[in-house]
């Protein structure tokens, strides 16, 4: 991977309904929602973070809060940005803040990105797995009502201090 120098990368915490409009964005742009209003981002009870190329959003994540537990959502970056680490970036963020709320493990659920996940130390899990250990959030919700959490593949990744957040 080589990085132009001229190219400046920033993350920043998503705080405003503006911010909640830009991550709509981002997940259309990507395919990860094709409905606008389907879309259950909350920056209730969510952390999220929005990835910056040059000052242009170019990916985000979404850290959904549970009882000793997160779920990661909404990991996208855009095509023309990828290879330059913002991934890496986004995700290291959520694992860290994981780590720092206390949280025993971290989830999510990823039907066609589970080689990317596998080097952050997650290993597949049944779905059920991850909604039972997160039943509230917006997305274990949003699979139950809208039916698609039965076709998903579940991840989990246990978390036991600071310093084993990175990956190989």
């Amino acid at each position: 991977m080589t990085l132009d120098t001229d190219t400046h990368i920033k993350l920043r915490q998503a705080t405003s309904g503006a911010d909640l409009e830009t991550l709509r964005d981002l997940i259309l742009a990507v395919g990860l929602s094709h409905e606008r209003a389907a879309i259950t981002a909350t920056l209730d009870g969510s952390t999220y973070w929005i990835a910056e190329l040059d000052g242009v959003p170019a990916g985000c994540i979404g850290l959904e809060h549970g009882e000793g537990a997160s779920l990661i959502r909404s990991a996208t970056v855009l095509p023309h940005a990828r290879r330059q680490g913002l991934g890496r970036a986004l995700a290291m963020s959520a694992l860290t803040q994981a780590s720092l709320r206390g949280d025993r493990a971290v989830y999510l659920f990823s039907s066609d990105s589970g080689p990317f996940w596998e080097q952050f130390g997650f290993t597949q899990v049944p779905p059920e797995t991850v909604a039972a250990a997160l039943p509230g959030t917006p997305q274990v919700r949003s699979g139950e009502c809208r039916g698609w959490l039965r076709d998903e593949v579940g991840w989990v990744r246990p978390l036991n201090v600071l310093s084993e957040v990175g990956g190989p």
